[in-house]
């Protein structure tokens, strides 16, 4: 199984608003230390987790969160075709 998470429910850095975006946190964390391969992308979601300080139970955090869901769609990104073309 993987697990692709992009962008918090909610205003998780406002208690009761948080409460989606805790439980989704814990949930793939959960996920996670039971075999699933987790990719959190976005600054938002990155903070949310270190918020809720499950970081280590995450397999990668990433603040790129456009740039996750561009490369999911199979775009091509000119700085990896540059360093492509230095080797």
């Amino acid at each position: 199984k993987t697990i692709v998470w992009n962008g918090p429910m909610g205003v998780f850095e406002v208690s009761p608003y948080d409460e989606g975006t805790k439980r989704m946190a814990t949930a793939v964390s959960e996920a996670t230390e039971q075999g699933a391969v987790s990719i959190v992308g976005g600054g938002d979601t990155a903070a949310a987790v270190s918020l809720f300080e499950l970081e280590s139970k995450m397999t990668h955090l990433s603040t790129g969160g456009g740039a996750s869901l561009q490369m999911l769609e199979g775009k091509a990104f000119s700085s990896v075709a540059l360093l492509d073309d230095a080797l």
